[in-house]
């Protein structure tokens, strides 16, 4: 973040990658429990806050066009997640939303890299900064939960373990910082349709290694790994399976999976000129995808 707290603040969104992601069980209200390894990238949404007479929500970059008028709202009745954030907040925190929230939208839209949460849990990191308020406030766990099972472990930034529907965050291995390229056909997928395409038996939760500082054991784990929702996500997003093979295909890639529930997928590699190349070597060859690169568990 960067403040001079009464005029301006910037905050980081990240995006989120589930390294491995497993459904573990069904509950009766159509949630499904997961079983899922966390990690967030220094690829990511910004949004800037600064004073205004009433809340004002601004969208630009990229991806800003994609937005409806619904979630372009900034009154309470808006459909995006940030704007709701900072309505519920300012409501349980009694605090006047006298600001404007401009979010530069860079990470494609339902692409299960946790875009929309991220953003939700980047306002509310801001916010609370901005008006002074506790980050351990007694209101903040079920205000996120409300607002998707996402935001607690987008609001905390942290690699994790995470189970239930999301909201039960355990501590992950430690892990290095590792060169990433994320890949998506720009095309996306909707969560809600992916889950109800999900036929695969379910899984018992996963033990994790204490330590995965080491880049080969790292790799080894999340080999024996899966994720549960890649097959339901190929019958709305077939181009996936090209991606991933595309991925495969470049040198120094040492493994490439599906983050969330599609359709951006990543891949992992030891040194940061191997992704660097791959990711100019894939978005020149495929001009229609979205390609980037940067590192995982970068502070």
């Amino acid at each position: 973040m960067n403040a001079a707290k009464t005029k301006h603040l910037t905050i980081f969104a990240p995006a989120k990658i589930n390294l491995y992601l497993h459904i573990t069980g069904r509950l009766d209200n159509g949630y499904h429990n997961l079983d899922s390894l966390v990690a967030f990238a220094n690829i990511g949404d910004q949004i800037e806050i600064e004073n205004a007479n009433n809340f004002e929500f601004l969208v630009k970059g990229y991806y800003a066009e994609t937005f409806n008028n619904k979630e372009r709202d900034s009154s309470p009745n808006s459909s995006n997640l940030l704007v709701q954030a900072v309505w519920n907040l300012s409501q349980a925190a009694q605090k006047i939303p006298d600001i404007r929230a401009t979010l530069t939208k860079n990470l494609p839209i339902a692409s299960g890299i946790g875009g929309g949460s991220s953003d939700a849990a980047a306002i509310i990191r801001g916010l609370l900064e901005w008006w002074n308020l506790s980050p351990q406030a007694h209101y903040l766990p079920e205000l996120m939960t409300n607002l998707g099972a996402d935001v607690p472990v987008c609001f905390h930034c942290k690699p994790s373990h995470i189970q239930g529907i999301g909201d039960i965050l355990n501590p992950a291995p430690r892990m290095n910082k590792i060169p990433i390229i994320l890949v998506n056909p720009n095309k996306a997928c909707s969560t809600a349709d992916i889950f109800r395409h999900h036929k695969e038996p379910f899984k018992e939760p996963q033990s994790l290694p204490e330590n995965l500082m080491n880049f080969d054991t790292l790799i080894s784990f999340l080999k024996h790994q899966d994720n549960d929702l890649l097959n339901a996500a190929l019958v709305l997003v077939p181009e996936i399976t090209n991606i991933i093979n595309n991925l495969n295909a470049q040198k120094g890639c040492a493994i490439a999976r599906m983050s969330g529930s599609g359709a951006t997928c990543f891949a992992l590699f030891k040194h940061k000129s191997d992704a660097e190349q791959a990711a100019k070597t894939l978005a020149s060859k495929n001009p229609n995808w979205w390609v980037k690169s940067g590192y995982l568990n970068q502070p």
